[in-house]
């Protein structure tokens, strides 16, 4: 596979709140377009970032084809997924794009044995003629995450831990050799100290097997650790996106610099604690920057006009008015 694995055109979810009368619309996810290259066939981890209610749980699952678009298009490996697919159509992008859930304990049937979900994947998905075949497939999954049919095989989900049902749950997702892992906040149920086992484990599924992976979380940590790319997202916008060293080490939006202020850092004493308010349904019907009301830069423009996309030299894009000259969008703006 060359080229483009991932490529969301202008995607918009809109939601209608409230009853036939008075009904408020909510775009969840409001035109956002994000892509994620294969750089001379070097897959890559892009983390996407926000609070609660930014919508980044709504894009994966547009992403995974469990919620349609409102509009715009979700381009997988070349194959438009946006609208809807057929049964044929459904079984190949099963096969490239998988997702990794967040509690593992909810993805496993506590009456069912773990392994009878990995051999449903080996037969339904990748497409397996044979019990060897499957068992093949499934073993060779397990032990690239560390574990084995053997260790699996016929035992149930409480007889794992958190970090190993994660780990099982990676296998499951593996097992049709995806182009595309989707994994919404994947450690954040996970005991702390088992959580680094699950993220190098993504960074050896993007190094080892070429998988390009959206990892998908609120943990400023991780995600630099992971990343090779990094997109910020509020209120349904992506605010902020580009190389992970760039985003976090030096912020242009001032949302994102309000997510770094609020992460402990080592050898510093923590001050006052910043506390991001609660998601405001009137916030995502504001007609310019849906930070306004929050942001220490705010000017006139920014509450009228929704702020222009700027790309960098570094190779990030930036939502804001910030780094543009604010009179001549002004004087286009009056002179339209």
């Amino acid at each position: 596979m060359t080229g483009k694995s991932l490529e969301i055109r202008n995607v918009s979810k809109i939601y209608r709140i409230g009853g036939l009368i008075g009904a408020t619309k909510i775009a969840a996810v409001d035109r956002v377009n994000l892509s994620l290259s294969l750089e001379a066939g070097q897959a890559q981890v892009l983390s996407l970032v926000g609070e609660s209610g930014s919508g980044k749980t709504t894009l994966a699952r547009m992403i995974l084809h469990l919620v349609q678009p409102t509009h715009g298009e979700i381009i997988i490996d070349g194959m438009n997924t946006g609208g809807r697919l057929s049964r044929s159509q459904l079984r190949i992008f099963r096969r490239r794009a998988q997702p990794i859930f967040q509690n593992p304990f909810e993805s496993f049937s506590s009456r069912k044995t773990v392994d009878s979900y990995l051999f449903e994947t080996a037969r339904n998905i990748l497409g397996a003629k044979s019990k060897a075949d499957a068992y093949k497939a499934v073993d060779e999954a397990l032990v690239n995450v560390g574990l084995s049919a053997e260790r699996v095989i016929g035992r149930y989900p409480n007889q794992f831990s958190g970090g190993e049902l994660q780990r099982i749950s990676v296998a499951r997702a593996m097992i049709p050799h995806p182009e595309l892992l989707v994994a919404d906040e994947p450690v954040s149920m996970i005991d702390a100290s088992m959580r680094m086992n699950v993220v190098n484990l993504f960074k050896k599924l993007r190094d080892e097997f070429n998988v390009t992976i959206l990892y998908i979380t609120h943990d400023l940590s991780t995600a630099y650790y992971v990343s090779d790319r990094i997109a910020i997202m509020y209120r349904g916008n992506i605010v902020e996106s580009g190389p992970s060293a760039a985003v976090l080490k030096k912020p242009v939006h001032p949302y994102t610099e309000l997510l770094l202020d609020s992460v402990a850092k080592i050898g510093e004493k923590w001050g006052e604690v910043v506390r991001l308010p609660d998601m405001e349904t009137k916030e995502y019907g504001y007609v310019g920057c849906k930070f306004a009301e929050r942001c220490p830069y705010v000017r006139d423009i920014c509450r009228k006009v929704k702020p222009p996309m700027v790309a960098a030299e570094d190779g990030r894009e930036v939502l804001c008015f910030k780094p543009v000259d604010y009179e001549d969008v002004e004087q286009k703006q009056v002179t339209k």
